[in-house]
């Protein structure tokens, strides 16, 4: 049965053992039991109407960060030469902005010396056994290339997703991280989402998820591709680390490893191969050098339609060999039907 929250709707459920007649108005559900029902019915149905109306406030918050105004489209993008060494001192005229084949103007352009927020997200499930202190040196590491007005927070997520530490610039790290342990299933897509929900409120222009993961997800209630839709909402570029062991079975991680490169190609990210030691480290210091040398511009479009649509961007700068990379695009706001 699906309810309808913002339209009037009566519909009947009826079985051998009980029989419910609900009322939806308004987002508000209401259960009455038809007459000569006992009290255990009326608490079946009590018990079903709860469940209801969880789902459907659930739906509800889903579907908020979708639908955040994008008269403004905010682009991070990092331009590397042919050895991967990023491109300083580019000009605000050797850009130019394209949506959907369109040229855009660019309103504002800034190099640099942006700070930025970031989520580290450690997959602690049970398949990450062995690879949690790697992970969470991997952390450390990261917080240790911060920049004065650089925050980040960190989670953990196996079957649920955890605050480690809340955001801040400061290169200590919560003593809580210390007594993380491989258990449970892996909700990676939920952790993602969770994570640009978080960055949505921050008012920081880059904003970044790093992911330490096998890749491996078992048990999230949300979709790769909503959790994707919620980071680039968020403006949210997402960088994904590899945690899965070299021998494991090469279907699996084949499958793995794909979920953690669409994640990043698509948001403007990079997926980084199993790393270790000396790689590991070196991983992370790039990704906080990239975000520290990243070009952020922002444009209105001029396709005001709120249709919902997928909008394409592209990036071109008059500098030839060059290697440019940011999100793809974005979802446009869908208009509310009127009630």
């Amino acid at each position: 049965m699906k309810l309808n929250p913002k339209t009037k709707r009566h519909e009947t459920i009826k079985s051998n053992l009980v029989s419910c007649r609900f009322v939806s108005f308004r987002g508000l559900v209401f259960s009455s039991l038809e007459k000569g029902r006992s009290k255990s019915n009326w608490q079946v149905c009590l018990f079903f109407v709860l469940f209801l109306f969880s789902a459907i406030v659930s739906a509800q918050d889903d579907e908020e960060i979708m639908s955040v105004d994008s008269s403004i489209v905010v682009l991070n993008a990092t331009i590397t030469d042919p050895n991967g060494k990023p491109v300083l001192g580019l000009k605000q005229n050797q850009f130019r902005i394209y949506e959907d084949g369109i040229e855009q103007k660019i309103d504002f352009y800034e190099a640099e010396k942006t700070p930025f927020a970031a989520v580290i997200l450690i997959d602690t499930s049970g398949s990450m056994e062995g690879s949690v202190a790697m992970a969470r040196s991997a952390a450390i590491n990261f917080l240790d290339g911060l920049r004065a007005d650089d925050v980040t927070a960190i989670y953990n997520f196996d079957s649920k997703v955890s605050l480690v530490q809340d955001f801040s610039n400061s290169r200590d790290i919560a003593e809580k991280i210390f007594n993380l342990k491989a258990n449970g299933m892996t909700v990676l897509n939920d952790a993602i989402y969770q994570a640009a929900i978080e960055l949505g409120k921050r008012s920081e222009k880059r904003k970044a998820i790093i992911v330490l993961s096998d890749g491996a997800d078992t048990k999230s209630g949300r979709s790769g591709d909503k959790a994707l839709k919620a980071a680039i909402t968020a403006n949210a570029t997402i960088y994904t680390i590899d945690m899965s062991l070299v021998n494991s079975g090469d279907k699996s991680r084949f499958q793995s490893q794909g979920a953690l490169k669409n994640f990043a190609e698509k948001s403007g990210g990079i997926f980084i191969p199993t790393p270790g030691g000396v790689a590991m480290r070196d991983a992370f210091k790039n990704i906080v050098e990239e975000l520290g040398v990243q070009y952020t511009l922002t444009y209105q479009p001029t396709n005001t339609k709120k249709d919902g649509k997928w909008r394409a961007i592209e990036i071109k700068v008059a500098k030839p060999n060059l290697t440019i990379r940011t999100r793809k695009g974005y979802n446009a706001p869908k208009e509310e039907k009127k009630k």
